[in-house]
């Protein structure tokens, strides 16, 4: 069993242990968190489903504020923490895990080089972000955007209690 697939049966563990659903917003992943939660059995008893929110446009169909995408940018705290509870309040469920980020190889800025990575978790009433810089190729990035993800959710629910 890989690390990450650790971090998923624990993550199933707590969610099975306190009744709640998990849903998940990408965008620079482009579903691999969803794809590594469904790759356990059993997790239709806990996940409810999740977004590829790849579009500015798709993010506001889903409930992000354009001002936040115009001010702010894609790739931000206010954006990510936005994308996180629209997938709690839509999905109808406790927690919710979203990323937006420069995945590269192009794309990158001075101020938002290829690499970084926004990740926001809502859990309950609370809405945690935390800015990431990932290091290497695009598979690179979006593999380390997935570990930090699920990593920093398991933290945040054994936090919880």
């Amino acid at each position: 069993m890989t690390h990450d697939e650790q971090i998923i049966v624990r993550i199933a563990q707590h969610l099975l242990s306190v009744g709640g659903r998990l849903a998940t917003v990408e965008s620079c992943t482009g579903g691999l968190i969803a794809a590594g939660v469904t790759d356990q059995a059993g997790s239709s008893d806990w996940f409810e489903g999740g977004w590829v929110t790849y579009s500015n446009e798709l993010k506001q169909a889903l409930g992000v504020p354009a001002q936040a995408i115009e001010q702010d940018g894609a790739v931000s705290e206010r954006v990510v923490r936005a994308m996180a509870e629209a997938g709690q309040r839509q999905a109808g469920v406790d927690y919710a895990v979203a990323v937006t980020g420069v995945a590269g190889p192009g794309g990158g800025s001075v101020e938002k080089p290829v690499g970084m990575v926004w990740i926001g978790w809502a859990l309950a009433q609370q809405t945690h972000a935390e800015c990431f810089q990932f290091d290497g190729d695009r598979a690179a990035v979006r593999e380390q955007t997935v570990r930090a993800a699920l990593s920093g959710l398991l933290e945040r629910l054994a936090n919880e209690n």
